[in-house]
């Protein structure tokens, strides 16, 4: 609803995480580089962690994204609270192997030779497993026995695991000393610095449509970027109700005093985005608040709403 009033075409802000919003500094650049060349080189286990909220499944997005387009099969697994056999079949179903049996043995042996005709052809696969720190030591065993399929030179199966920094601790178990030793390459999404964020939050206009008119004053956005922690996904939720905010008060500029509204309403301290909690707000703020959340879920809908009338035939369009 606050888009043409600020000029957008999009939601600059949206949660999701959306490749072509991807915000290059030098360490997404760094991990990007990384997971590339790992899969490309045929380096079996890549390791991909950081913070919540640092970016890690938008820049995995964004390599999904480049391996389609090269035409590399990939498995994408995003929910980790699977056992060995739901691992093994969302796996195989995500590559789109056919296996009648259910019989570990025998679903082993069909990806191998899947695997190997690939390699024939000249291609490569690669299973890349999101939030990976909820892995049981099972499931974690398990895909370390993956890295075995491979020719007397190169890994059939490239492996990207990817996980917040208690993955980092989980990996350093005796029990799991042997997948430690496998992992070949290691990279790592970080929070954003003072002008990153600010290149952030404009990159992010740019790319929904803005003119470069200013929406954002400067000190609004050293505020965003103290009461986030520098963290995109906590940056993304300040701008998005600060922009709200605003927009119900209809100013074209969003100054201070509506991040540090907006930064209360969601319990921010002062540049502790993990969690210090401030006093309560107002009665006004909050039922000011609630019309915000309001609106927004009816920007949701409506948006949603065109989407869905895109896909319909034309006889079924009112």
């Amino acid at each position: 609803m606050y888009k043409e009033f600020y000029g957008l075409r999009a939601n600059p802000f949206n949660v999701n995480p959306d490749p072509r919003y991807l915000f290059l500094t030098r360490h997404t650049e760094e991990a990007l580089a990384c997971l590339t060349y790992g899969i490309q080189s045929r380096k079996g286990f890549v390791l991909l962690t950081g913070e919540v909220g640092t970016g890690k499944t938008t820049l995995i997005n964004k390599l999904l994204e480049w391996l389609r387009l090269q035409q590399v099969a990939t498995a994408f697994i995003f929910n980790s609270r699977l056992n060995t056999p739901q691992f093994l079949d969302y796996m195989m179903a995500d590559f789109g192997i056919p296996c009648d049996s259910k019989a570990k043995s025998q679903i082993l042996l069909r990806l191998y030779n899947w695997l190997l005709d690939r390699y024939r052809a000249g291609e490569t696969a690669v299973l890349i497993v999101d939030e990976a720190q909820n892995l049981t030591d099972e499931v974690l065993e398990e895909i370390r026995m993956l890295t075995n399929l491979e020719t007397f030179t190169e890994k059939l199966l490239q492996i990207v695991l990817v996980g917040q920094p208690e993955l980092e601790q989980k990996l350093k178990q005796p029990q799991l000393r042997q997948l430690r030793q496998r992992l070949t390459l290691r990279a790592k999404t970080h929070p954003l610095t003072l002008e990153e964020t600010k290149a952030y939050v404009q990159q992010r206009l740019r790319i929904a449509g803005s003119n470069g008119q200013q929406i954002f004053e400067p000190e609004s956005v050293v505020a965003i970027h103290r009461y986030a922690d520098g963290i995109p996904r906590v940056i993304n939720l300040l701008c998005e109700h600060c922009l709200v905010s605003a927009f119900v008060d209809q100013q074209k500029t969003i100054a201070p005093s509506v991040v540090d509204g907006v930064a209360r309403d969601f319990d921010l301290g002062q540049g502790t985005a993990a969690g210090v909690m401030t006093a309560p707000p107002p009665a006004e703020d909050r039922e000011k608040f609630d019309l915000v959340e309001a609106l927004r879920s009816l920007a949701s809908l409506a948006d949603r709403l065109r989407e869905e009338d895109k896909d319909l035939p034309k006889e079924r369009k009112l």
